[in-house]
C-alpha cells in the first residue's frame, strides 16, 4: 500500500485460524434442529458468514429472533463449534511472523470479531497471540453487526484512529463490506471466499495468507 497504516484491524474466524468449516457445520447442525432450516451451500455463503447471530438468524428466516431463544440458539451452536474446532485450530500461514513485524514497527493490531468472548478466548488461547493485541471489538459490544461499518469504526476509535488510515483483514462478503464501509482499506483473505468475490465486495487485495505481508505494509 501506499502508506504504512496506523493500525491492523483484523476478523478472527476465517482469517487468523482457517475455522470456518467447523462454524459452518454447527450452523447446519443447529439450523436443523432448532429452526427447521436445511442450509445450503448459498446459504452459508451469503447469509451465515460475518455477522452476530441473532442477525444471522434474522437472515435465515426473516423475522428477528425472540431474545431468550437468540441466546438459546447462541449457547447451542457455539458449544457445538467449540467442540467440533477443539484441538484442530492452527494459524493461518504467516500470521506469527506478520503479527511480530507489526510489533517491531510498532503498529498496533486491535481484534474485531463477530464472535463473543468465549469464542475469541477459545482461539487466543489455541494460537497463543493474545499479547500482540492491543484490544478487541467483540458481537456482544456492538449495536449493529457486519456488514454495518460500525465494528471496525469501533475498532479504530478505540484506538483514537480514523478507519480510513487503518488496514482491515476479513475473510467473508459481510466482514469486507463492514470494513471497507468504515474507510479501511482491507487485504482480504481468500480462506472462505473466492478472490473476485470478495473484491467484489470492496476489498482491495485478496491473498491466501499472511506469507506476503511485506507487500502491504512496506509497498
Amino acid at each position: 500500500m501506499n502508506r504504512v497504516p496506523s493500525a491492523v484491524l483484523f476478523d478472527m474466524d476465517g482469517v487468523m485460524t482457517d475455522n470456518n468449516h467447523f462454524h459452518r457445520q454447527a450452523w447446519k447442525e443447529q439450523a436443523r434442529a432448532l429452526l427447521g432450516l436445511e442450509l445450503s451451500e448459498h446459504d452459508l455463503d451469503t447469509k451465515v458468514d460475518g455477522g452476530r447471530n441473532p442477525e444471522i438468524m434474522e437472515r435465515l428466516t426473516g423475522v428477528a429472533p425472540d431474545p431468550a431463544f437468540a441466546a438459546q440458539f447462541h449457547v447451542a451452536k457455539e458449544e457445538q463449534y467449540r467442540a467440533l474446532a477443539r484441538g484442530q485450530l492452527v494459524a493461518v500461514p504467516g500470521l506469527l511472523e506478520y503479527l511480530k513485524a507489526l510489533q517491531d514497527r510498532s503498529i498496533p493490531a486491535v481484534i474485531v470479531t463477530s464472535s463473543d468472548v468465549l469464542n475469541t478466548d477459545f482461539v487466543m488461547e489455541a494460537l497463543q497471540i493474545a499479547p500482540y493485541f492491543a484490544g478487541r471489538i467483540m458481537g456482544e459490544m456492538v449495536e449493529r453487526g457486519k456488514p454495518d461499518p460500525q465494528p471496525y469504526q469501533m475498532g479504530a476509535a478505540l484506538l483514537g484512529l480514523d478507519p480510513r488510515t487503518c488496514l482491515a483483514h476479513e475473510d467473508a462478503v459481510n466482514g469486507v463490506r463492514s470494513a471497507a464501509g468504515a474507510g479501511c482499506r482491507v487485504v482480504a483473505l481468500t480462506t472462505t471466499q473466492r478472490p473476485e468475490v470478495l473484491l467484489q465486495a470492496g476489498a482491495a487485495l485478496a491473498v491466501p495468507d499472511f506469507t506476503g505481508w511485506a507487500g502491504w505494509l512496506e509497498g
